[in-house]
């Protein structure tokens, strides 16, 4: 019992953690999507910087469509991270118990990691595709969720989802590099604790959480960045252009398609553009995300416990006769 429920406390605050974390971040993630969506040639291009979509959206008078796509999102975040960390902390405590260890090396630990990934990833596809489309739909026009994925079939739904299981490889290196350092700061804060008593799991303070998740999310985003911005542009709900800019029936777009577009219109450094954006908001939202999931474990744990508890004693008594 006791490890299915630090299973599904874990679960419980990291999907807390995201939906509040995604909800503060959103202008910045809608801009960041938007700016990586356009690939033009560079004289031809409609923004600059990041910052100039955030001055078309406020121009039109449409700064709350920075919002637009927010419920999907949420929706999104919620449900992916209660997959990936239920299913994290199980594989791990699965692997843990029949391994017979009392740790998990850095091998085995991507491997889980990677396993829960690409469960959420497949669970989730659909929310994400259509959570992409509304955001880089022009300000004032984004369709509501069915409208989104009722665009075309019903693979479409799922367009990108090879690039989203190649980047599962993101949380792997994530998780991984916060959890190992996550566990050695709290074995020397344990030894300092050794004559505290105290039935709850032990946890971070904010501030250590804080700086953890913002230098394994770094590591993490420079290497897959590539993959990211394809899969943005695969998702996107803009049109395909032409070399003058001029838009012309959507076609299917496909990854080999996809990188050489972009090769061809900007260049190797199209690779990386809007790679200061997309650090910015994925470091500030896996930070705010371990945070926040941090601070509530333990609250999440002492309920848990409580209505067990609870359940227990209101259990009605068996008369013998």
């Amino acid at each position: 019992m006791a490890f299915d429920m630090e299973s599904l406390v874990e679960a419980t605050s990291g999907a807390v953690g995201a939906l509040v974390s995604s909800t503060v971040l959103y202008p910045l993630d809608t801009c960041k999507t938007k700016y990586q969506a356009e690939n033009r040639a560079h004289h031809q291009q409609k923004y600059k910087n990041i910052s100039d979509v955030l001055w078309e959206a406020i121009s039109k008078g449409q700064v709350l469509s920075l919002y637009q796509g927010l419920g999907t999102k949420n929706l999104q975040s919620f449900i992916s991270q209660f997959i990936y960390f239920y299913g994290y902390s199980f594989f791990k405590r699965l692997y843990l118990r029949e391994s017979r260890s009392k740790s998990i090396g850095t091998a085995a630990n991507l491997v889980i990691a990677a396993a829960a990934g690409a469960c959420t990833a497949i669970a989730t596809q659909p929310l994400d595709t259509a959570s992409s489309r509304m955001q880089t739909s022009e300000f004032g026009k984004s369709k509501g969720l069915w409208e989104s994925l009722s665009e075309g079939t019903w693979s479409d739904a799922f367009d990108g989802l090879g690039i989203s299981l190649l980047l599962t490889t993101n949380p792997s290196i994530q998780y991984t590099v916060f959890d190992q350092l996550k566990q050695r700061l709290l074995k020397v804060n344990i030894k300092k604790r050794k004559d505290e008593v105290s039935s709850s799991p032990e946890a971070l303070s904010a501030f250590s959480a804080f700086v953890l998740g913002a230098v394994s999310k770094c590591i993490a985003t420079c290497l897959t960045y590539p993959a990211i911005r394809c899969k943005v542009m695969i998702q996107s709900a803009k049109t395909d252009e032409n070399e003058e800019g001029k838009p012309q029936p959507k076609s299917r777009k496909t990854v080999s398609g996809t990188l050489y577009s972009i090769w061809e219109r900007e260049g190797i450094l199209g690779f990386f553009k809007g790679l200061q954006a997309q650090m910015l908001k994925t470091v500030l939202t896996s930070a705010l995300l371990l945070m926040i999931k941090e601070k509530i474990t333990k609250t999440t744990w002492v309920l848990m416990i409580a209505l067990r508890r609870l359940m227990l004693t209101s259990r009605p008594k068996i008369k013998s006769s």
